[in-house]
């Protein structure tokens, strides 16, 4: 049955960054001022420390405009992305940032110009620049990579275009693509559509799985999968041509290197999740005897395995929950999420025309926003805790750095978000009311481990072969990259599973593929909450002041220093491989209840 959303309860409340569309018009003409202020500075940037901290200055009051606008407009486009203001206002801000961007491609160049020893002149003789000494140190370390000033707007106007290939997938998957409807076994009507997929895969009708899952896939995915290939295969050579432009080895070394993670950390990552598919495929084999089945086909993997299991929660249970299960980080941290509940700082429900998908996102000076798809079933009390998390990294990063710092790299963006969930999974497995629900729950905990830890280094491994074949010269044709997907799933999943047709089309519908190695960090994430929220329970307030000390941190340091203040070393491989033992045991755990 499709939600449509009527109480404002369960709806954002977007007037807390503008009271009305306005007011976001008259700080866009606000942004367009203090981006002219800023192209006046072109030839001067450097030439005195004043005018080198007028320039910082106006560029970080410039990038924190852009980022409240940019927030509204997206917020606002994706809750109705069938209704034309959204969508008017995000292209509005996309094109004013294109045109701006361009004129201020100067900045990076001009800054290029200074050296350490220079700035820190700057500092003594103007302490207000001093602030700046981790950016200009980051920035710096960058000169291989920055172009002419020419050069760099050229690069602004590519990098623009890239976006476009992101919006083409969304648009054809939610706005254009109609949606066929099936009954469910409890006779609801349920869209065949991206944001019912999780309540619909763990329906316990294996024929009604199926059938969405078939509809899904074959029907929506590879209906479209030539359009669909055609926009990734785009995506990636956009991915290498900018990485190829700006001097880096590949493009999956400047998604690394520009987050200052050694490029030994995917390659560890993968060999090392390779090396330990064994229980994975040792859980599969154990889920299809206990389904009855000979084989597990995808729609197979998310089901409960216990009998008459079957629990719904409310929004407002899920709520309490995750109150309970975060309360042991003290409660300067669950006041703020109670504030986050009683201030609408979530749109809650699907409804017919919003985005699928879940995401947290933050507005300086206001607040963080959490898009949700919440349907009642426990994924969507783990996707509610989740995303809660990157909210709580976003309000303490604001909270404790100036805004030039406030941001955090996406190698850390899965860690506070993932901790929350291994919170709530021990949390409730601690208090168990049977035998029934701890099963549940171990099998979770095993879901949970092999959709963030397995399967999101499947879609790394994905990603990384396909940019090698575009970077040595091959085209990414619908059959090479069905291909490589369906093989992947058979190499970990193992004999158990079946990779079907309709699994080769599932790339096509991973919209994190259209932001290039992001995937691999929800490996690298969990690997460091597991090591986090273990620590926790063991050590106490001392554990909990670390962490917390992690998320206020921002990205004042490297995210390998910025994880060491949580107690955890990920340029080490010992973070990994006790994500694979977590499993292990947890399956022993499992089984010795069956």
């Amino acid at each position: 049955m499709e939600i449509q959303k009527k109480d404002l309860r369960y709806t954002w409340n977007l007037e807390d960054i503008y009271p009305d569309v306005s007011a976001w018009q008259q700080e866009l003409e606000k942004l367009k001022e203090i981006g002219e202020q800023l192209a006046k500075k072109r030839g001067k940037v450097c030439e005195n420390a004043s005018q080198l901290e007028e320039t910082l200055s106006l560029q970080s009051c410039f990038s924190q405009l852009l980022s409240r606008l940019f927030v509204y407009a997206h917020c606002r486009y994706d809750a109705h992305m069938s209704q034309p203001e959204g969508k008017k206002l995000y292209e509005t801000i996309s094109g004013v940032y294109s045109a701006l961007g361009e004129k201020l491609a100067f900045l990076t160049p001009e800054l290029m110009k200074l050296t350490m020893e220079r700035f820190a002149a700057y500092c003594e003789e103007l302490p207000a620049l001093k602030v700046y000494e981790q950016y200009m140190e980051d920035l710096l370390s960058r000169k291989p990579h920055i172009l002419p000033p020419e050069m760099e707007e050229l690069m602004v106007r590519m990098e623009d275009m890239q976006s476009a290939y992101n919006k083409i997938y969304n648009d054809l998957i939610v706005n254009d693509t109609p949606a066929q409807e099936l009954t469910n076994s409890q006779g609801e009507k349920i869209p065949v559509k991206d944001a019912y997929y999780a309540s619909a895969m763990s329906d316990p009708d294996r024929s009604f799985r199926k059938d969405f899952f078939e509809k899904l896939l074959g029907g929506v995915y590879g209906g479209y999968i030539h359009t669909l290939a055609s926009n990734y295969y785009a995506q990636v050579k956009a991915d290498v041509y900018l990485a190829k432009s700006r001097n880096y080895s590949s493009a999956r070394a400047k998604a690394m290197e520009e987050d200052f993670i050694p490029q030994n950390v995917y390659d560890a990552l993968l060999e090392n999740v390779r090396a330990n598919v064994k229980p994975l495929q040792d859980y599969i084999g154990l889920r299809n005897r206990l389904l009855g089945i000979s084989q597990s086909h995808m729609y197979d993997l998310f089901v409960p395995i216990v009998p008459d299991v079957d629990r719904k929660y409310s929004y407002e249970e899920a709520c309490k929950l995750m109150l309970e299960s975060t309360a042991i980080l003290g409660e300067d941290y669950t006041e703020v999420v109670k504030q986050a509940i009683q201030e609408r700082w979530s749109d809650v429900y699907p409804d017919k025309d919003k985005v699928s998908g879940a995401y947290s996102t933050g507005v300086y000076g206001v607040h963080p926003y959490m898009l949700l798809n919440h349907g009642d079933a426990l994924d969507d009390v783990f996707t509610l805790v989740h995303e809660m998390g990157h909210s709580m990294h976003t309000w303490y990063s604001q909270k404790h750095q100036p805004y030039i710092y406030s941001d955090y790299s996406l190698f850390c963006a899965e860690v506070a978000s993932t901790t929350n969930e291994m919170l709530l999974y021990r949390y409730m497995l601690e208090h168990a009311q049977s035998k029934e629900e701890r099963i549940l729950l171990l099998s979770k905990h095993l879901d949970d481990i092999r959709s963030t830890f397995y399967r999101q280094t499947m879609f790394a491994d994905f990603e990384d072969r396909t940019h090698r074949l575009v970077e040595q010269g091959e085209p990414l044709l619908p059959d090479t990259l069905c291909q490589i997907h369906r093989e992947i799933n058979e190499q970990y999943y193992g004999p158990g599973f079946q990779a079907d047709t309709n699994i080769s089309y599932e790339w096509a519908r991973i919209p994190h593929f259209y932001r290039a190695f992001y995937v691999y960090q929800y490996a690298t994430g969990i690997s460091a909450a597991v090591a986090i929220s273990r620590r926790i329970q063991k050590e106490g307030k001392p554990a909990v002041e670390g962490y917390k000390a992690f998320l206020s941190a921002g990205s004042s340091k490297h995210p390998i220093e910025l994880l060491k203040l949580a107690g955890v070393d990920m340029a080490s491989p010992e973070p990994v491989k006790d994500t694979a033992v977590e499993f292990a045991e947890t399956l022993a755990q499992l089984e010795a209840l069956l």
